[in-house]
C-alpha cells in the first residue's frame, strides 16, 4: 500500500498530534505513513471512487495509522483533538475504510459495492453477519448499501448502479467466504426490524 521505505531514517510518528500526509512517496520522512497519492489511489483502485472526489480536502495522519479529511488546510503538524472526517485506517496488512467515510463518499463508488436488500441491510445495519454467496466481486472490505427507492432486488453485480442516486451506503462489510460480516462499529448500531 505505500511504496517502500526501507533504508530510511527519519523521524517517528507522534501519535498526539495531526501530521499532514506528504503529496508523494518521494517526499515521504515518518516511515510507513502514506502519501496522499497512495490514499486517492487506494480509493480509486477499490472503490472506483474519481480521484476529483478528495480535491479541496487535505489528509492527515493521528495516531498510528488513522487517516483523516479535512476540507480546508491547516499548519502541520497540528497539537489538537480532532480535525475533518476520519476516512481509513493504514499501517495494517489490508487498509480499512471508515464508516463515516463511506457513508460521506461512498455514493461516488463504482466498485465493491454489495447491494443488500430490506432484510440483509436491516440485518447489517444491527452488527449481524450473514451468508451472501451471491456477491461475486472482491473479497475484502467492501461498501454494503441499500436502495431507496427503485427496484428492491439486491445486485448480483460487483457494483450497485442504482440510477438515480437511489443507493445509499450503509457502511463497511468484510466479505470473506461468501459470508458478509458487518463490521457497523457497535455504538451506531441500529434495530430497524
Amino acid at each position: 500500500m505505500t511504496d517502500t521505505d526501507e533504508g530510511r531514517a527519519g523521524p517517528e510518528n507522534d501519535g498526539q498530534q495531526f501530521d499532514r500526509l506528504p503529496a508523494t512517496a518521494a517526499e515521504r520522512v515518518v516511515t510507513g505513513r502514506p502519501s496522499r497519492r497512495e490514499v486517492v489511489e487506494w480509493w480509486e483502485e477499490r472503490y472506483g471512487i474519481p480521484p476529483e472526489t478528495w480535491d479541496g480536502h487535505t489528509f492527515w495522519e493521528k495516531g498510528n495509522g488513522k487517516l483523516w479529511a479535512f476540507a480546508a488546510d491547516v499548519v502541520s503538524p497540528i497539537e489538537i483533538e480532532g480535525l475533518g472526517l476520519r476516512i481509513l485506517r493504514t499501517r495494517q496488512e489490508h487498509w480499512k475504510p471508515s464508516t463515516n467515510a463511506v457513508q460521506r463518499f461512498g455514493r461516488a463508488a463504482t466498485e465493491n459495492v454489495v447491494v443488500l436488500d430490506s432484510e440483509e441491510a436491516v440485518r447489517f445495519a444491527a452488527g449481524d453477519d450473514q451468508e451472501l454467496p451471491r456477491w461475486d466481486g472482491d473479497w475484502g472490505y467492501v461498501i454494503a448499501a441499500h436502495e431507496i427507492a427503485g427496484d428492491s432486488e439486491a445486485s448480483e453485480t460487483p457494483r450497485a448502479t442504482g440510477e438515480g442516486g437511489d443507493v445509499e451506503p450503509i457502511g463497511v462489510g468484510l466479505y470473506l467466504h461468501g459470508e458478509l460480516r458487518s463490521t457497523v462499529p457497535k455504538g451506531r448500531r441500529e434495530d430497524l426490524g
